[in-house]
């Protein structure tokens, strides 16, 4: 296989499988948190924190991972908030459901094994949306739909809050990432995206934008807010 050159308006294309994600974050689940989990922890706070949550919210989260942001999420929305967490795998869910177990908050918190391009909530039903180091991970014709399922089941006014490798400040080592994606799509089978501009395409206004390094790879943190276009007769 050749040096594969991403035009800097492109992303790359992920060609694994969903049954290949499947089996192989599960395989991964029990040793996420040392790897990386502590990564990207830091980067996730910000979104977290950028989002206000409160209590009381009914919150999704999409690509729960080993649950770290779950179990935060349920201890801030207390007993009249709800939390519920979406993932492809189920390694990942049952490492999480131990987590939320041993802490006492099981009650607070419904776990779906399912695929976000299709989410199987009801429209207007969240306040917030949330999904760190996920969006990335779906195809690029996947992104709108999983964005556009996001749209559909937060509450007007509702917030979304996406924390993804960016491509907004292109640099050698994004390029280096993209070629590495693609000579080893399996095993790095995220890549850096367009963050803010998926979810302007989507509908969201945009609340807050940002981006920061790790480790050279820009990290994009953006909140939007699903709102009704007004218009006058």
């Amino acid at each position: 296989m050749g040096v594969i050159l991403v035009k800097p308006n492109k992303i790359t294309r992920v060609t694994r499988s969903k049954d290949d994600a499947r089996v192989f974050y599960s395989r991964i689940s029990r040793l996420y948190d040392f790897s990386e989990g502590s990564f990207e922890r830091k980067y996730i706070q910000l979104g977290v924190e950028r989002l206000s949550f409160k209590e009381g919210d009914i919150v999704l989260e999409i690509g729960v991972g080993t649950g770290e942001s779950v179990i935060e999420f349920a201890k801030i929305v207390g007993d009249s908030g709800k939390v519920y967490g979406i993932d492809i795998s189920e390694g990942m869910l049952d490492v999480t459901r131990m987590k939320l177990k041993k802490q006492g908050l099981l009650d607070r918190v419904e776990l779906v094994n399912k695929d976000a391009v299709d989410l199987p909530f009801k429209n207007d039903f969240f306040d917030k949306v949330f999904m760190s180091f996920t969006l990335e991970l779906f195809d690029t014709p996947e992104i709108p739909k999983v964005l556009s399922e996001c749209f559909r089941v937060l509450k007007k006014g509702g917030r979304i809050g996406v924390v993804s490798l960016s491509k907004k400040k292109s640099n050698v080592m994004v390029r280096m990432y993209e070629w590495l994606h693609g000579m080893f799509p399996r095993l790095l089978d995220c890549r850096p995206i367009f963050v803010e501009e998926a979810l302007n395409d989507a509908g969201f206004k945009k609340v807050y934008s940002s981006v920061i390094s790790m480790w050279g790879l820009p990290v994009e943190i953006v909140v939007g807010e699903a709102y009704i276009i007004s218009t006058k007769d």
